[in-house]
């Protein structure tokens, strides 16, 4: 039976910070690679999140568009 993670494989890796703030978040005890790595998942998230949007602009104006022109598809059964 194969075990199954919650923790995603790490992987060792190089980064530039800046001397002062490193040293500040040391003597604050905070983990950087923690913070580095739910930082750049958020930022990965949020770049995911602005090109789907680029990519289906065109559907969604479409889409509003007829909302706006025909309204809801069942509004005439809607009972709210």
């Amino acid at each position: 039976m194969e075990m199954i993670t919650t923790h995603p494989a790490k992987r060792a890796t190089n980064l530039s910070l800046s001397v002062d703030v490193l040293k500040e978040a040391k003597q604050l005890g905070i983990n950087i690679s923690q913070v580095c790595d739910a930082h750049l998942r958020e930022i990965v998230r949020l770049e995911q999140a602005r090109r789907w949007r680029n990519e289906h602009a065109g559907f969604i104006n479409a889409y509003n568009e007829t909302i706006e022109n025909e309204g809801l598809p069942l509004d005439e059964w809607r009972s709210f």
